[in-house]
């Protein structure tokens, strides 16, 4: 096989350039003056064999896929590809049709001499690598190819105008443009027999001055051909000149791709040499900052002056199939999806980079949209093994930036490879927002790969789960304690459960009917939290609301379905009367607790409330249905306690109760 980067092949590119030119233009000459061509310019139609041997070459050269950027040097692959592509059509340019054609006499044969003006796309294949090469001047390159495009075409037409002339007979030649021409003293009578030269020259005037539309009228058309010829010939050359044209504007704005390309690599290069990178990592810079010139349709290159709502749509439309088939957003929130699609960006990798280094620091999450990869595990001494091959949906960097540890693994691509990137910032801001899903990739992770590294990996992840879920009841308690709704609004709808509860047991409505926060409490029954969960203490929403006085939640508790629920309502009704609470215990009785409820002793609450005199209680209690004749374990009544407390207005109370 033959490098195609080596330099012995480099130097027979630019043989095979040069007698590219000399083909074409010969082409157009061999052609209209094939009667009367020097014998000197006939011997050249010999370079053919340079052509033959450039197709046998072809079947040596490797070449790069353009789908995944490898170097193929497969032989029967690069011979069909050849086969299919220009084969024929080269092969067709070598046959000496001219020769075939003063053999047969069949003038159709002439006209296949055109195929050899096909070689004109090496010419094109050339400039395109010279306007690249920053150590040729951009502009001189571009000048020079504009030119080498207007001779061709004058030479051509010039050519042509020649030959309309030749297919006339030669008694009639005096009806041709050449025939008839008259330039000072000199006329051109039986122009067949004036020297070749001369004859060229005189075409390619009259091409000169048709493609300039100068028109000084020593030479026109006669004929109709001519005419007809003329016609199309000026049409086309308007194309040219405003090709011409608007290429040297672009020269003199400096606004052309390429030239910014030119630029930037020189700016590379300089910032390489200043630095001294090592030969390797200079070639796969200038790679890769090649291949982003050569692919630069991507999305964040076309759409950056796009609004945002109209680029959110086109990644919807683009990559959401993709995401959601990827195994480690498993049963992630749709909006956890979309914020993840809005904030993709696409990367191309050539075959052989190494896009994670194991043991670097996290910088974000590739997803693989298209080509193919390889997991790495590099020992300490230096050998590599293939941990997993990687694929469309597939993920890497995740395990590193979902664990806080440096990247496991090392991750080579294998061909070319276009991914989709989550930035590490990106990424954290969104999972700020959707604790859920990130618990819920954690618990994907383990069930997605099943590598020794994932397995070593296991009760770390494990491990960071559990503390997930406890940092997210966290953060729904503290977001409810401090009625931070958008918050709160942001943790619900991006996953997290409602009732999920702290360590105490307390959950998001305990925290805001405590704090008085009614619209938290609001929003959070409308999303369907337990209204009667009980804490560690046996605390329900009702009853924090009621203990810290806020009867307006109490009220929408209750609207709810929402119960005091207290286990040992005698004793805590007892400890309201002695705090002298009186809000807290007409919020109780209010909401259902029975005012006859006992505590350890068999008091009721209005025991209590005689024996400490308290005629307020005692009132609100006989209002509410006390039993003012109920007996305690001694078989006092809080009529006896009353007597026993020495307060008058007290015992007439609970006496004008009894006779009730």
């Amino acid at each position: 096989m033959i490098n195609p980067d080596g330099r012995w092949y480099g130097m027979w590119e630019n043989v095979v350039f040069l007698w590219a030119i000399y083909s074409i233009f010969f082409t157009s000459l061999e052609f209209g003056f094939f009667r009367g061509l020097p014998e000197q310019l006939e011997g050249l139609d010999c370079a053919q064999i340079i052509f033959l041997v450039d197709i046998v070459i072809q079947f040596l050269v490797p070449y790069r896929d353009l789908e995944t950027y490898t170097m193929i040097s497969h032989r029967r692959r690069i011979a069909l590809r050849y086969l299919k592509g220009s084969f024929a059509v080269d092969l067709l340019g070598c046959f000496p049709w001219d020769s075939i054609y003063k053999a047969t006499g069949n003038e159709a044969i002439r006209f296949l001499t055109w195929v050899r003006v096909f070689r004109a796309r090496k010419i094109i294949q050339f400039f395109k690598t010279m306007e690249k090469d920053i150590r040729i001047n951009y502009l001189v390159t571009r000048i020079v190819k504009l030119l080498m495009a207007e001779l061709y075409c004058v030479h051509t037409a010039a050519c042509v105008f020649y030959y309309l002339a030749l297919m006339v007979p030669q008694e009639q030649e005096g009806n041709t443009w050449i025939g008839s021409l008259t330039l000072g003293n000199y006329q051109y009578n039986n122009f067949r027999d004036i020297h070749f030269w001369r004859r060229y020259i005189t075409s390619l005037y009259f091409s000169f001055v048709t493609l300039a539309t100068v028109g000084y009228g020593d030479i026109h058309a006669v004929n109709t051909r001519e005419m007809i010829f003329v016609m199309v010939y000026i049409s086309l050359t308007m194309i040219l000149g405003a090709y011409v044209i608007g290429n040297m504007t672009a020269l003199i704005v400096k606004g052309s791709k390429t030239e910014q390309f030119r630029d930037k690599m020189s700016d590379l290069i300089e910032y390489m040499n200043r630095n001294k990178l090592e030969k390797g990592i200079r070639s796969q810079i200038k790679d890769h900052f090649r291949l982003q010139y050569e692919n630069s349709y991507r999305k964040e290159c076309i759409l950056e002056n796009i609004p945002v709502d109209v680029r959110s749509k086109i990644s919807r439309t683009l990559y959401l199939d993709l995401i959601c088939k990827v195994p480690l957003f498993k049963g992630c929130s749709e909006e956890f999806l979309y914020q993840i699609v809005m904030r993709l960006n696409e990367e191309l990798f050539l075959p052989g980079e190494m896009i994670v280094e194991q043991g670097s620091p996290a910088n974000g999450v590739y997803i693989v949209l298209q080509g193919y990869l390889e997991e790495l595990f590099i020992g300490e001494d230096g050998a590599e093994e293939s941990i997993v091959e990687l694929t469309t949906s597939d993920t890497l960097g995740d395990v590193a930036l979902l664990c806080h540890i440096p990247q496991p693994f090392g991750v080579r691509v294998c061909e070319l490879c276009k991914l989709l990137l989550i930035e590490k910032q990106s990424w954290d801001s969104i999972l700020q927002l959707h604790m859920k899903d990130h618990t819920q990739m954690l618990i994907n992770l383990l069930e997605k790969r099943r590598e020794p590294g994932i397995l070593q990996l296991e009760p770390h992840i494990r491990h960071l789960i559990a503390k997930q879920e406890e940092e997210l009841a966290l953060g729904l308690s503290s977001t409810a304690y401090y009625g931070d709704i958008n918050r709160l609004k942001h943790l619900i709808n991006g996953g997290a459960d409602p009732n999920t509860a702290n360590y105490d047991g307390r959950t998001a409505l305990h925290m805001a009917a405590g704090r008085g926060h009614e619209q938290v409490v609001k929003f959070l029954i409308k999303r369907g939290v337990d209204v009667n969960c009980i804490d560690k203490f046996g605390n329900s929403p009702l009853l924090e609301a009621l203990k810290a006085g806020h009867e307006v939640i109490a009220a929408v508790l209750v609207e709810n379905g929402g119960i005091v629920n207290l286990d040992d309502a005698g004793s805590f009704l007892c400890e309201a009367v002695t705090d002298n609470n009186m809000k807290l215990l007409r919020g109780l009785l209010k909401y259902g607790v029975d005012p006859n409820s006992r505590n350890y002793d068999e008091r009721t609450p209005l025991h209590v409330a005689a024996s400490q005199g308290l005629c307020l209680a005692a009132t609100i209690l006989i209002e509410s249905g006390a039993d003012v004749l109920s007996k305690d374990r001694w078989g006092n009544t809080a009529v006896d306690e009353g007597h026993k407390c020495g307060n008058q207005s007290l015992v007439n109370i609970l006496e004008d109760a009894a006779l009730l």
